[in-house]
């Protein structure tokens, strides 16, 4: 079954300066990258309460807890300039989604 990971985080450094670093690891998540499982990825940015993070949709519960696990988000949680991290795993409501065109087929 297809799962939605949810991660949020607070940044201390200028908008542009998140946003470029997204740039630079964005490949990691694109069809080719690193993350196996994960079929795509919103990017997410809040600069009024300096709060980003990802919108993720992954194949299976396994692929998940891998990238949960790896060496990605292990980087997430050791960069300075990032804190408050959390991530919340979301099954799909699929019948519901599939009514008002949510892209999880």
């Amino acid at each position: 079954m297809k799962k939605i990971l949810q991660v949020n985080f607070k940044y201390n450094a200028p908008r542009s300066d998140l946003e470029k670093a997204f740039l630079k690891v964005a490949l990691r998540f694109g069809p080719d990258g690193d993350v196996k499982g994960l079929q795509w990825k919103i990017w997410i940015v809040n600069d009024a309460e300096k709060t980003a993070g990802g919108i993720y949709l992954f194949k299976d519960d396994a692929s998940v807890e891998a990238y949960l696990k790896g060496e990605i988000f292990a980087g997430l949680k050791l960069n300075p300039a990032l804190s408050d991290i959390e991530a919340k795993v979301f099954d799909i409501a699929l019948e519901h989604t599939k009514i008002t065109r949510g892209p999880v087929d």
